[in-house]
């Protein structure tokens, strides 16, 4: 097979196949989502990225379960469709499905966003070792590119932050990550946050270049309501960082509103851009027909 190992090409046949059988599925009907930049970071890709970690935990999520034939399809699909960005974590364990995908989306033309899970180190960081902290991150940084076969990654955020004050005990993380940044293996560093006041700090923050935060119209799954949230976020944008926003479908509890939360999400002006989950094809659809409904306000 021309040098090809067979391991190698069967996941490639495999989407193939499963592609063949979308062809002529409401084609039409799809708009690509826009092309947005991301803040001060550089970094432009679409305004929908493919979510990769619904019930993510312990190196796999429902995106995972599909199988590589199912998921690694899903991928090229959403690439077919416009979506050039990519959500991934350590803790969904996508890197590898996204690493099949990338044997025909081109690196080049797709962002790709993954999280250091650093509980894996302690769920209490700041009684290790300043250096071991350090030394893990690194290690994390290279096992990522060597994943998903990348000699970069875009944006690498510290993931699902909880500590109102988490600057100290991520301070060996935020280093091994800047050290990554000024040797162009990362672009963009940041956080993703489940606490406000970790929010809070993160929006001040220089060393955050992007914020991943939890938005929907009805507070699910959020650190605040709504209307905090877009005036904390829009505060951050004010200082160039890039947003982004997730739980926009509420962890799947506003999954029978989805044109709400769309809206809400296209009209409050407080992120740059947002990673939706999606199981196939279909709801990729759904998801990218209700952001050309309502344009961005």
């Amino acid at each position: 097979m021309n040098g090809i190992k067979r391991r190698e090409f069967m996941p490639a046949i495999g989407a193939a196949a499963y592609l063949g059988t979308l062809a002529g599925k409401a084609q039409a009907e799809v708009v690509a989502p826009e092309q947005v930049r991301l803040g001060k970071t550089g970094i432009t890709m679409s305004r929908v990225g493919l979510g990769t970690g619904m019930k993510g935990r312990n190196r796999q999520s429902d995106q995972t379960k599909l199988g590589f034939e199912k998921l690694v399809g899903l991928f090229q699909h959403s690439y077919d469709r416009g979506v050039t960005f990519f959500d991934m974590a350590d803790l969904y364990g996508s890197h590898l499905y996204c690493r099949e995908a990338l044997r025909t989306i081109p690196r080049e033309k797709v962002t790709i966003l993954t999280k250091l899970w650093w509980r894996y180190d302690s769920k209490k960081p700041a009684e290790l070792p300043a250096q071991q902290r350090y030394k893990s991150a690194q290690m994390a940084i290279d096992r990522f590119q060597h994943e998903i076969a990348t000699d970069y990654l875009d944006i690498v955020l510290l993931h699902c932050l909880v500590n109102p004050d988490w600057t100290e005990e991520m301070k060996p993380y935020m280093d091994a990550l800047t050290e990554a940044k000024q040797k162009g293996r990362i672009k963009a560093v940041g956080v993703s946050c489940h606490n406000w006041g970790a929010m809070q700090i993160a929006a001040e923050l220089p060393w955050v270049d992007v914020m991943l935060s939890r938005i929907n119209p009805d507070q699910v799954k959020m650190d605040a309501s709504p209307e905090e949230v877009i005036a904390l976020l829009k505060k951050a944008k004010a200082n160039g960082k890039g947003v982004i926003g997730m739980k926009i479908y509420g962890e799947g509890q506003l999954v029978h509103k989805k044109d709400e939360c769309i809206k809400f999400a296209q009209s409050n002006g407080a992120m740059d851009a947002m990673t939706v989950g999606a199981m196939s094809p279909e709801q990729m659809d759904e998801t990218l027909a209700l952001v050309a409904k309502y344009p961005v306000a």
